[in-house]
């Protein structure tokens, strides 16, 4: 009876019906095994209890499916089991995986979770090796599914982390049937790996394009707001009065109104401001009314940031009274100010707002949607959302646009590859007008409902460690020099919560990361990428990691690899995807955007792929010499000499050389270093006379950017000063 009454009520058109209605489930991707035949295998994420119901309700295919014995004997689960054909498997039994090639062979089409299990963080989880080598010994087609929105539903392990709405949209995204592409004399425990990380390649890329880049960045923010509710705090700095999302829109509407009397829609204004709760509330309020904030870096220069805003034809910067007279650039506000630029301050700002204007903001931050598609204006996802400024670590700063489906793109690539918790607490103190800071530090954790400390400097190394620990965070993204530094002034448990660090902007050096997992027991997770490309390109995870690397290459991205004359090791890395700017916004063309042909970036970095797509950087294009004829690395040079004293800093520039085309010149921060030591130790090692520095110079302190990047620009200069 109860049989019989499990299959009235889970009639497929009742199914279908009743999941339209209450999920709004929508399928994508159809067309693509519409024509399918010969031996299948599917495979789907697994997000609730309902995705087995849904695949055999919504995909026109007669589909068997794989269970976890645990689960099916769980009461709520048998009466399931009589409406398709399940097979109990245990994720790495070796009969059930044959048991399954059996069955694919005999023509069944089975849906396989290479998870083995319900996710529990609403992300993937582990994959197992089990469904590729069923896929490899059957040569069966792979179909990739990737359910979405069912770990938001009451069925789900994730439900708790998450405000549970009565009408969540579910998303069925099925991809064009792939395959393995194993190399016939892999054997073994080798082939196992190989065929296991080619199924979470094809998992991965699932998740990647089921994500929609096509929504402005404020429309993340609502999207946000609406997954946790309003009350959920968001935003923290060290005034430690923390906003919830409700505050959030409440303000950044209140404040965009204020922009709009001063600026027009889609004008790019300078940006001058720190790592505060304003400056969030600042950024969205421009999003809202489509102005574009332009991320002046105060850690250049007056010159610089003068030039950076004749070059993208700024015409208004918007600051903050406070922050100029404590970070002391009342000279360079006035400075500005003789260069013609309107200066308008938020606190000036205010004192204009009405009530009429509080409360219209509050009330639009109930129905952000509603008011958002009233005011934004004709904004495309193509737009630029923002405009950053290269370091100018090699040179004068170029602007940078960045479209909202740039940063948006490099999000859902980050939260493909890395996994992210609504639990989570994030702690950011590198710097906003960094692409570093703004897209990893800012966009994301308050896109993906994690909260976020802002500390105006990355600079305190005694401060940050202890308030690392005071607020719990258990994520943060900074550099290897940075974290370093705190690494040397904190207790043993002022990192006790933090479960993901990822480094980038610079090389990480083993000394770091052998220090941090001794003392705390944190592995740094290295990453790579361009204030160009969004800025993310790969990083090192904790399901793919590898030494010395910075990690695989996104989903989504084109790379290529370039000759370069003369070197040898490594090739030039070339890469497009949608993460990569709009295009750069020189000086000789001020305010205009200049595309790259044909949408292709050159990193100016010269990397080596391993077999298994880790990437590892060998050094800058420009950062090579050409000494009597050989090109020589300078980052390979900083490398060797800081293995022999990792403790401290040292970094190697040129200057001309009448005899060789060029000399080395290293600037260290260990005293008494000498050329014959140097000399010595590379000989032993090997190494060429051509790779020891001919002039030393000790510093007491290296000189670094606000980005925490070598400042090569002031040492070339410095260098050239001194020996020339």
């Amino acid at each position: 009876m109860i049989n019989t009454l499990v299959k009235i009520l889970f009639n497929k058109k009742l199914i279908i019906a009743l999941s339209k209605f209450f999920l709004r489930v929508q399928v994508k991707g159809l067309e693509n095994i519409k024509d399918l035949q010969g031996k299948v295998l599917f495979v789907a994420n697994h997000n609730s209890f309902i995705d087995a119901i849904l695949l055999w309700a919504f995909i026109p295919e007669k589909l068997c499916f794989t269970i976890n014995p645990i689960i099916a004997k769980k009461w709520y689960v048998k009466p399931l089991l009589n409406i398709a054909k399940f097979f109990q498997i245990e994720p790495n039994n070796p009969m059930a995986v044959k048991s399954m090639i059996r069955e694919i062979n005999n023509g069944h089409k089975i849906v396989i979770y290479p998870e083995g299990r319900v996710t529990s963080t609403g992300s993937m989880m582990k994959i197992y090796p089990g469904p590729a080598m069923i896929a490899d010994k059957t040569n069966a087609q792979i179909v990739p599914i990737y359910i979405d929105g069912t770990q938001y539903t009451i069925f789900s392990y994730y439900r708790n982390k998450v405000k549970i709405r009565p009408r969540t949209k579910v998303v069925l995204n099925v991809f064009k049937p792939t395959t393995l592409n194993i190399d016939k004399e892999l054997k073994g425990e080798e082939r196992k790996k190989e065929i296991t990380k080619q199924l979470f390649d094809i998992m991965t890329n699932a998740k990647y394009y089921s994500a929609t880049d096509d929504k402005t960045l404020f429309e993340s923010l609502i999207e946000a707001k609406n997954f946790v509710g309003r009350r959920m705090k968001i935003v923290e700095d060290i005034a430690r009065k923390p906003l919830n999302y409700g505050q959030l829109l409440t303000a950044a509407f209140v404040l965009g109104k204020q922009f709009t009397k001063h600026s027009e829609q889609k004008e790019k204004v300078g940006f001058l401001m720190p790592n505060a709760a304003a400056s969030v509330v600042a950024v969205f309020g421009m999003q809202a009314y489509n102005i574009v904030p332009c991320m002046l870096n105060f850690s250049t220069g007056t010159k610089n940031m003068i030039s950076c805003c004749k070059t993208a034809a700024i015409k208004t910067v918007y600051t903050s009274k406070q922050f100029v007279i404590k970070g002391g650039f009342t000279d360079l506000i006035k400075t500005m100010e003789d260069e013609g630029l309107q200066i308008i301050y938020l606190e000036d700002l205010k004192k204009e707002i009405t009530l009429k204007e509080k409360l219209t903001g509050l009330f639009a931050s109930f129905f952000p949607k509603h008011y958002y598609n009233k005011i934004k204006g004709d904004v495309s996802v193509e737009d630029p959302a923002i405009v950053l400024f290269t370091s100018g670590s090699e040179g004068v700063p170029k602007g940078v646009a960045l479209s909202h489906r740039n940063i948006q793109a490099n999000l859902n690539q980050i939260r493909a590859v890395l996994f992210f918790d609504t639990q989570d607490r994030f702690f950011m103190a590198l710097p906003i007008f960094h692409s570093f800071g703004f897209t990893c530090g800012m966009i994301l954790p308050i896109t993906s409902c994690i909260k976020v400390f802002f500390y105006p400097t990355p600079l305190h190394y005694k401060i940050i460690p202890e308030l690392i620990y005071d607020t719990n965070s258990t994520i943060t993204f900074t550099t290897p020099t940075f974290f370093s530094g705190y690494g040397k002034n904190a207790h043993a448990y002022d990192f006790y919560s933090i479960r993901l660090a990822v480094v980038g902007a610079e090389r990480a050096k083993a000394e770091t990361a052998k220090s941090l997992f001794t003392n705390f027991g944190i592995n740094i997770l290295e990453g790579y990428g361009a204030t160009e490309t969004a800025p993310v390109l790969s990083v090192n995870t904790a399901m793919y990691h590898k030494k010395g690397s910075v990690g695989r290459i996104f989903p989504g991205i084109q790379m290529r690899l370039d000759d370069v004359p003369g070197i040898k090791d490594g090739k030039k890395l070339v890469v497009k995807g949608r993460n990569v700017m709009l295009g750069y916004i020189k000086s000789d063309n001020p305010g205009v955007i200049q595309p790259l042909e044909d949408g292709w970036y050159d990193t100016g970095d010269i990397v080596s792929v391993d077999k298994d797509n880790f990437i590892t950087i060998k050094g800058r294009a420009k950062r090579f010499a050409k000494i009597a004829g050989e090109m020589v690395s300078l980052t390979a040079v900083e490398e060797m000499i800081t293995a022999l004293w990792p403790t401290y800093q040292h970094a190697v520039v040129t200057i001309p050389d009448e005899k060789k085309g060029e000399q080395l010149i290293l600037f260290t921060t260990r005293p008494n270093t000498t050329f014959s030591e140097i000399s010595a130790a590379f000989k032993s090692q090997g190494s060429s006379d051509l790779f020891v520095p001919k002039k030393i110079k000790v510093l007491e302190e290296m000189i670094i950017m606000g980005n925490g990047k070598v400042d090569y620009v002031t040492l070339g200069q410095k260098a050239s000063e001194l020996f020339s």
